[in-house]
């Protein structure tokens, strides 16, 4: 039996409050000392938080006592209109009208305007074995868009891998532009293995040669994207950790599927654990790697499922990648993520494998 528990902001105090308990899993309702609203779920081998009333976000997540999510100068989450002015999250819903770094001809935010989009309800629904955390927000422009989004997170008792999802409905009268990014920031592992099911040749592994607006190119930079242009394999161990200042990004292409068309990424940790993910690239065509490790923020972003690439609006417009949802349409995203101990990650490493 599925039990359904309604969440108000109202419920929160000055400490934190358990809101269900359910054998070893517990959810608990507490505010951040930036007064944004949180939600721990846990169960006996770690937690995972999240923002319910602030776009669904996943602000951290730790397992076994190891945290997957990027390092950087926010240590909780703030008030903001766009992700930038909080950026230091473990994972977020990018999009929905517009995603990507805006460039000329862009009048976007950085990855639009859902990821600190207030929701207006959110609750918990309890099976026994797993405890699912949804927001639900209805979105309007007068003489605009119209859509329903409802973000959602699930966690079952003794896993340390959950899932990520995301249902969007078109409420209006006419085709609604759809770009979505689950952007999952894992954190920046020097001398992790990037696995996946394709060659990490210039075909499938594609550095991107455009430099955003918010990279400060100098010649050696550009010498290195030239250089991982040609040898992609560089990148499949992060063993050169200065050369993720400034970022790479890179397209993979044509991933390997198993029978039930899920595709399978990991990052493997030289402690020989791993950061995991897995996907269907028939609701996720491209998939985007973003590798970052300056002084201020370290992530290793493996894996981006994505419907578009990330050059904002007009470029995708121009390539064909934003999704068009007609009148009253609906599309539905799911994504299991996060930790494999060292026992579980060599049989994801040999399913990889196969797929390649």
């Amino acid at each position: 039996m599925r039990a359904i528990i309604p969440l108000h902001p109202s419920l929160l105090g000055d400490a934190p409050r358990e809101i269900v308990r359910c054998g070893e899993l517990t959810a608990t309702l507490f505010r951040f000392r930036t007064g944004i609203e949180g939600l721990r779920i846990a169960n006996a081998r770690g937690e995972v938080v999240l923002l319910p009333w602030m776009g669904g976000m996943i602000w951290s997540a730790s397992f076994d006592g190891v945290a997957l999510g990027m390092r950087s100068g926010f240590d909780a989450p703030r008030a903001a209109s766009s992700i930038a002015g909080t950026y230091g999250c473990l994972a977020f819903h990018a999009g929905l009208l517009r995603n990507g770094v805006p460039a000329p001809g862009d009048d976007h935010a950085a990855h639009g305007e859902f990821p600190c989009m207030t929701m207006d309800r959110a609750w918990l629904e309890v099976d026994g074995n797993s405890i699912a955390a949804i927001s639900e927000v209805d979105h309007a422009l007068g003489f605009g868009p119209h859509y329903r989004a409802m973000p959602s997170l699930t966690l079952a008792a003794g896993a340390t891998l959950f899932d990520i999802g995301l249902g969007v409905e078109n409420r209006s009268g006419k085709p609604m532009d759809l770009m979505y990014m689950c952007h999952i920031n894992f954190d920046f592992v020097a001398g992790g293995r990037c696995l996946q099911p394709a060659p990490f040749t210039p075909e499938r592994t594609a550095v991107r040669r455009a430099v955003p607006a918010h990279v400060r190119p100098d010649a050696a930079y550009q010498a290195f994207i030239d250089t991982l242009s040609r040898e992609p394999q560089r990148m499949e161990v992060l063993s050169e950790p200065e050369r993720y200042d400034p970022e790479q990004v890179f397209y993979l292409h044509g991933l390997g599927t198993d029978a039930e068309g899920q595709t399978h990424l990991m990052l493997l940790r030289p402690e020989g654990d791993a950061f995991a993910m897995s996907y269907a690239p028939e609701c996720f065509p491209h998939t985007v790697r973003w590798i970052l490790n300056d002084p201020d923020q370290k992530v290793a972003a493996f894996a981006l499922p994505s419907t578009c690439q990330p050059e904002g609006y007009a470029a995708e417009k121009r390539k064909g990648h934003v999704r068009v949802l007609p009148p009253h349409g609906r599309a539905a995203f799911s994504v299991r993520t996060g930790y494999l101990d060292a026992t579980s990650a060599p049989e994801q490493a040999t399913r990889i494998s196969k797929l390649s």
